[in-house]
């Protein structure tokens, strides 16, 4: 079975609250072993904390999510800035942060983007990058506040794009939408971007793949998109995880795990 790590899913959130340790399962029966679980807002925080302690298969990130701007405030920075003082040993990324131009309030998105982009930096830990319709003014802000890696979430552009992240460092998250045909733009970028610039996600509950609109997304089907990839990449599906599975390790500074690591909860 190939090994796979869904780096980026949002399994704390209440949708999943009737029958999370049987998605975990459902997953690592997939073969999911690694869970990345951002952050949004600061009083869902401490929430995530505690969904990390049932999973030792969990990794997770904090950060204050553009979608939730009129949750967040500056002084939720420093907040931010002593929970990653802490150094919790599971503790892996700020995010997950970004600009959203469907949101309001821009000036105070770019602000709080700015602020967690010097965090991550300070912490030498990677970011977890939302974009929606901001990709260009996305750009220059990481290559100028931003740490030294990171991936874009959900990566939906242009090979030109693409290649503007890449040569900062930064690695491509690929979800559902390269399941898409109709995804043009975005799969021609994601098969012709070095390979080491990749990692798997699903974004659950959202960004269902291709089939299954309208339905929650859960991470089990990472590996319905490890095998879209595949197709587009025109490699095998266990030589494509192996990479990804290294690539996703490398982005969050994970060693391999010594067992499946699935606890229900």
């Amino acid at each position: 079975m190939n090994k796979l790590y869904d780096t980026h899913c949002h399994i704390d959130f209440k949708v999943f609250n009737n029958d999370r340790g049987p998605v975990v399962k459902n997953a690592s029966e997939a073969g999911v072993e690694r869970f990345m679980v951002p952050g949004v807002s600061a009083e869902q925080w401490p929430r995530l904390q505690q969904h990390v302690e049932q999973f030792p298969s969990w990794r997770f990130a904090l950060g204050l999510h553009p979608w939730f701007i009129k949750q967040h405030n500056r002084h939720q920075l420093s907040e931010l800035e002593q929970a990653l003082s802490n150094q919790h040993k599971r503790l892996r990324a700020v995010g997950e942060i970004g600009l959203d131009a469907t949101c309001d309030n821009a000036d105070l998105q770019r602000e709080l983007f700015i602020e967690q982009l010097k965090l991550a930096k300070q912490f030498r830990l990677p970011a977890i990058i939302h974009h929606r319709k901001t990709l260009e003014t996305t750009h220059p802000l990481v290559k100028q506040y931003g740490p030294e890696s990171g991936v874009i979430h959900a990566f939906s552009g242009s090979y030109e794009q693409a290649m503007k992240f890449v040569d900062c460092g930064y690695k491509l998250g690929v979800g559902g939408v390269i399941t898409y045909p109709r995804a043009q733009k975005t799969r021609q970028a994601i098969a012709k971007v070095p390979l080491s610039a990749l990692v798997l996600e699903t974004d659950s509950p959202d960004m269902p793949i291709c089939g299954h609109q309208g339905e929650r997304n859960e991470p089990a089907r990472v590996a319905k998109v490890l095998e879209a990839l595949a197709d587009l990449r025109e490699m095998s599906k266990d030589s494509l995880s192996e990479v990804l599975w290294k690539n996703s390790c490398e982005l969050f500074n994970d060693a391999p795990p010594a067992s499946n690591g699935h606890v229900s909860g």
